[in-house]
């Protein structure tokens, strides 16, 4: 059916929430982008006049879908080639939604993010509509056609294994880019003693390349080896400017609102790696540099003021 002017803005009115939604559910902008075209594809498709509360319906609809995609993806992700991360989403992109509270701030993180990873579909919808867009659970069991109590079951067993799981510490976006500015420092000395001392003992480095651009499939673990790693990806040289097409800017930012430094050459972001921040030191290091997975960042990156790069590297 032929959607009214107040359909179509319903839906765009939406719109913001839906995607937010999406790419908490499947880690993807690109995918949470098709999953919510999807969704007005069907909106234009029903009697919208017919439909009590559009906003549930929407939702309802939505999440599905992208239950539908997670279950999917384990399969593809099978044969992902090396380790597959997030996409991460640079600070002022709509699509992180909202961030209020400790919650709705900590459900976007990048650790977070890959976290969920581990959980089943259901467990992912549960805790992503709950933690970060406060749905009572009499209306998520309507969205998954579960009961009540088996939401709340669902919900208190996924926000276990998350809180199993992270070490992040909330700290603020100067203190976050002092950190940054330090390893930096430290990781471009050419010694490892200075690195060693601000990462955790069990600090890890993992990096997803896609199999497009070489990163390794295995994760550097424990601090000697995260710095000996971080050490020499610092380290200059020809072919690493060969491999990235040029020398990078390193510029220091916020993704998934946490402290991160990303690469740029010629306009393009070549990577972004975000950091994780426990109480006694750095914890972890997530690169993304799977061009696929880099677009979006580019676009956010090309329209905001970012001022100068802290250094230039490769």
């Amino acid at each position: 059916m032929a959607l009214t002017r107040d359909d179509v803005d319903r839906f765009e009115a939406a719109r913001p929430r839906l995607e937010a939604i999406a790419y908490r559910l499947l880690g993807s902008a690109s995918e949470a982008e098709d999953a919510v075209q999807e969704t007005f594809l069907r909106w234009q498709g029903t009697d919208a006049e017919r439909i009590e509360v559009p906003e549930a319906w929407l939702t309802k609809v939505l999440t599905n879908l992208c239950l539908n995609q997670l279950t999917s993806a384990r399969a593809r992700r099978e044969t992902y080639v090396g380790q597959w991360l997030p996409e991460p989403l640079l600070s002022g992109d709509p699509m992180l939604g909202p961030a209020d509270t400790a919650e709705q701030r900590e459900s976007v993180s990048y650790a977070v993010l890959t976290l969920l990873e581990r959980l089943t579909p259901n467990e992912r919808a549960v805790y992503v509509l709950k933690e970060a867009f406060d749905y009572p659970h009499r209306e998520i069991a309507g969205i998954l056609d579960l009961s009540e109590a088996a939401s709340q079951q669902i919900f208190h067993r996924a926000k276990k294994h998350v809180a199993a799981g992270k070490a992040r510490t909330e700290i603020d976006e100067a203190a976050a880019r002092r950190i940054v500015e330090e390893f930096l420092a430290a990781a471009t000395s050419g010694r490892t003693e200075p690195l060693v001392r601000l990462l955790t003992a069990d600090a890890i480095a993992v990096g997803d390349g896609g199999g497009k651009v070489p990163a390794r499939a295995k994760a550097f673990e424990g601090a000697l080896a995260v710095a000996k790693f971080m050490r020499g990806l610092f380290k200059p040289g020809p072919a690493k400017r060969a491999v990235v097409g040029g020398t990078a800017a390193i510029h220091v930012t916020t993704a998934n609102g946490g402290p991160a430094f990303l690469a740029v050459v010629d306009g393009r972001v070549i990577g972004v790696t975000c950091l994780e921040i426990g109480a006694d030191g750095i914890v972890a290091f997530r690169s993304q540099v799977n061009p696929d997975k880099l677009e979006r960042a580019t676009e956010v990156w090309a329209a905001t003021d970012h001022g100068e790069p802290l250094l230039h590297a490769f």
